[in-house]
């Protein structure tokens, strides 16, 4: 039996009780499809067996939306904030089920599959998701530059960053256990609200499934809401937002590594490469590669903290077994020792030009004492600030 009634007295709420799944549709000017997508899902269910309701998240519908889905005894649930994210979230939050299975309203997502994804979390799946290109992509349902390049690249580009094991991470048919939604404290309130829900259940290490679905051309005759390079762009800008360690960790240790590697070859002397000579300009270059990989390094762990603590990642095992031995006072001291040896260098440098009495030095040989020292000098202080700063941002910590 299908409970969608939409009145709220005591008698309904107490009947409501059972109910195990919710169908949320997100919706904004939807009525030329909507009907179809209700009724799929109602009757999915009922030859299914399964106690359910179907709820109607309105971003405000000015066509005639929410009659229509009243007309068929599903929830409406305005929303007022502007979003796909923001009205999934305020559709799941009106859910009165156990799972919640979302999925578009423009009848491009067929509801019949509803009961494998209900099979899926009954055997334990945290999150189920849907897969197209398995299932099955209809003709015209899937624009080109999507189908063969935006959704594998992006799709890739997740697995790459986050090691999740899902082909298709736009699917927006997909089901989940309410009690997991709400451990996963989704933030986004746009397009990217579907991506942030596999990483984060990904980083979270919970149990995320995967179940053959189909798309269909959907049955509007507007546009559809989905900008192809704006919300690329905005997935994109996500995922390296979401992973410290490709945006800031990972090009920070190539800058480190390169600039150390170019400057321990270049310090003996000049180097030639055919008809060039390297000398210290390159030196010079060097050494700021050496800082900016630094600085981006402390960037990579700066945020991983501040994520960490905002709840937007889990706590990482790696730092709390690190987090013994990097203290402020192992910062201060390693940021002392190259602070010091910068100094020392310079001192160095400004006795090697004492005892040519203050006059004309040679560069070449004066820089390969310089270049290191002022190196040294700038990252002892660079980690006597990191290190700081580390120790602020862990004061929330337990």
């Amino acid at each position: 039996m299908i409970n969608t009634a939409v009145e709220s007295s005591p008698d309904v709420v107490s009947r409501n009780a059972g109910v195990e799944v919710s169908v949320v549709m997100p919706c904004l000017n939807e009525a030329e499809t909507l009907a179809g997508c209700v009724t799929q899902a109602q009757n999915a269910m009922r030859e299914a067996g399964i106690r359910g309701e179907v709820i109607v998240a309105d971003n405000g519908s000015r066509d005639g939306s929410q009659e229509v889905a009243e007309s068929l005894r599903a929830r409406v649930v305005p929303v007022e904030a502007k979003g796909y994210g923001n009205a999934l979230m305020g559709g799941i939050a009106a859910a009165r089920g156990k799972f919640v299975i979302m999925g578009d309203s423009d009848g491009s997502y067929d509801f019949g599959f509803i009961p494998e994804f209900i099979r899926e979390l009954r055997a334990g799946a945290d999150v189920v998701l849907g897969n197209r290109f398995k299932g099955g992509i209809e003709e015209g349902a899937m624009p080109p530059l999507h189908k063969l390049l935006g959704n594998p690249a992006l799709t890739w580009i997740a697995r790459v960053f986050f090691r999740i094991r899902i082909g298709d991470i736009y699917c927006g048919l997909r089901g989940f256990r309410k009690d997991v939604y709400e451990r996963l404290a989704l933030r986004t309130t746009g397009m990217e609200f579907a991506t942030e829900m596999v990483i984060k259940a990904t980083l979270m290490q919970m149990k995320v499934k995967e179940i053959p679905t189909t798309l269909a051309p959907d049955g509007r005759t507007r546009a559809p809401h989905l900008r192809t390079w704006r919300d690329g762009w905005r997935t994109l800008r996500f995922f390296l937002l979401y992973s410290p360690r490709w945006l800031f960790l990972y090009p920070g240790f190539a800058l480190c590594l390169l600039g150390l590697l170019v400057g321990a070859w270049l310090l003996p002397g000049p180097r030639r490469i055919g008809q060039v000579i390297i000398d210290v300009h390159t030196l010079l270059y060097a050494a700021i590669a050496v800082l900016l990989g630094f600085q981006a390094i402390a960037f990579a762990v700066f945020t991983k903290l501040f994520a960490i603590t905002e709840g937007l990642h889990p706590p990482d095992t790696l730092l709390n077994r690190l987090f013994p031995y990097i203290t402020l006072e192992t910062g201060l001291m390693a940021g002392a020792l190259l602070a010091a040896t910068g100094l020392g260098f310079s001192f160095y440098a400004v006795d090697v030009w004492h005892a040519r009495h203050f006059g004309d030095l040679d560069f070449s040989s004066t820089f390969r004492l310089v270049i290191p020292a002022a190196l040294c000098l700038t990252l002892g202080v660079q980690v006597i600030f990191s290190s700081l700063f580390i120790s602020v941002l862990g004061m929330r910590r337990k």
